[in-house]
């Protein structure tokens, strides 16, 4: 039996409607459509939802197989719940003489060292809040992936490099700092 596949999902604060393998959701932050697999059945009880593989399931698919796939559905509805009752949050660090953002409508504008400034386009659902200095922003939204996904794309504008550390960062990255030259 998987583990992260049984353990129950608290939906408490959120509407939540199956109908067939559809999972609809509706909380205070967001709302969405979740299609799980027919390989398993969702299943409500009070204020808990439960994702629970199949017999025909069971027999088709190899036990670990069925946990791997057991295990991803479960945290991929958790995520999205979850997403829709709280925000998720990740803070993007800059690091550099003169380098910064400045926001500008649903724009982000990067003086990164480059000849020319950057202009980064926020999608929707994602929300953005910059520090006096623009050295710190703190990126929010209720859908997780795409959170990761913008983090990415703004820390690949300028990476960090080893030897000064400058450049954009997500904050609980760790970057391995190398020795300068000796003589």
């Amino acid at each position: 039996m998987s583990k992260i596949g049984r353990k129950p999902i608290d939906i408490s604060g959120i509407n939540v409607e199956i109908k067939n393998q559809e999972i609809r959701y509706k909380g205070p932050k967001g709302s969405g459509v979740y299609s799980l697999s027919d390989s398993f059945t969702p299943t409500v009880t009070s204020n808990e939802l439960k994702v629970v593989p199949t017999k025909d399931a069971q027999t088709r698919l190899k036990n670990r197989d069925l946990n791997r796939e057991w295990g991803m559905h479960r945290a991929l509805l958790s995520n999205m719940l979850l997403g829709s009752k709280n925000e998720f949050e990740k803070i993007v660090e800059i690091n550099g003489l003169g380098y910064k953002a400045a926001q500008s409508g649903d724009k982000l504008v990067f003086t990164l060292g480059y000849s020319h400034k950057i202009d980064f386009l926020l999608p929707k659902g994602v929300t953005v809040s910059l520090d006096k200095t623009g050295q710190k922003l703190t990126l929010k939204s209720a859908n997780k992936e795409l959170l990761g996904e913008v983090c990415d794309k703004i820390c690949d504008l300028r990476r960090p490099e080893p030897y000064k550390g400058t450049g954009i960062k997500v904050s609980t990255d760790i970057i391995v700092r190398k020795a300068g030259k000796t003589k």
